[in-house]
């Protein structure tokens, strides 16, 4: 009889999400905590939306990518995956992840892969910075490095201003890179914002050490997540 308890309750915590077994546990310490943050906002249609999923899930199948996080001093990250639109939409559809290995790699990446496309109004840059650094508030992970990681294909149009809360983040000690898209493609009836790359470097990016590698389109996006991973891992 006892036996059939231990089991059934070491069943039951098997299907408890890490975070939610490690709150009243002691946080594991790691490399690196590393929070994506991918704009779900409306001129973001179904194909590059999948486009964006295909290049993290594609990176986090990388030798290279596997390699960097389990090269480090206690050989794993922590990694959360957000998505933001406007000020009023910003969710987690994959919460904090212990990465230690090739297999919890491919684990995640089937994760993002299998995400529903679910666009929403607005840019709000500035609002999703604040949410993804939220993250670190509450986790099972601890580390002296944190990182969020901002791709996008436009400007903050709605919600507080990004350089704002870029310099709050900042000063919490908490590192921005940015990932922007840059296009020829009109935005919602706008011109197309070629110079979105010099937005993100004077308003998202910041803190020691930190940088941002351009998407020359969503075709492009593959190339530039892996690069920065492989980067930002280091």
């Amino acid at each position: 009889m006892k036996r059939r308890h231990m089991m059934r309750a070491a069943a039951g915590a098997a299907l408890v999400p890490l975070a939610a077994r490690q709150a009243l546990a002691d946080p594991i310490d790691v490399d690196l905590r590393l929070v994506l943050a991918i704009d779900v906002s409306r001129s973001v249609d179904a194909e590059e939306y999948e486009l964006q999923k295909d290049g993290y899930a594609r990176a986090l199948n990388d030798q290279r990518i596997v390699e960097a996080i389990t090269s480090g001093p206690l050989q794993r990250i922590g990694l959360c995956y957000v998505e933001w639109a406007g000020p009023q939409m910003q969710r987690t559809p994959v919460d904090w992840t212990l990465l230690d290995s090739k297999t919890a790699c491919e684990r995640l990446s089937e994760k993002i892969s299998a995400l529903p496309y679910e666009p929403h109004s607005w840019t709000g840059v500035g609002a999703g910075m604040r949410y993804a650094a939220a993250k670190f508030d509450n986790g099972p992970f601890s580390s002296r490095r944190m990182v969020i990681d901002v791709s996008g294909d436009g400007r903050n149009n709605n919600g507080p201003p990004a350089d704002i809360v870029r310099d709050e983040l900042v000063a919490r000690h908490i590192i921005i890179n940015g990932l922007p898209i840059v296009s020829d493609r009109p935005n919602f009836g706008r011109p197309p914002e070629r110079d979105l790359d010099r937005w993100y470097e004077e308003n998202v990016v910041g803190g020691p050490g930190s940088f941002m590698i351009v998407a020359q389109g969503f075709g492009d996006f593959a190339r530039a997540v892996r690069n920065k991973l492989s980067r930002e891992i280091a």
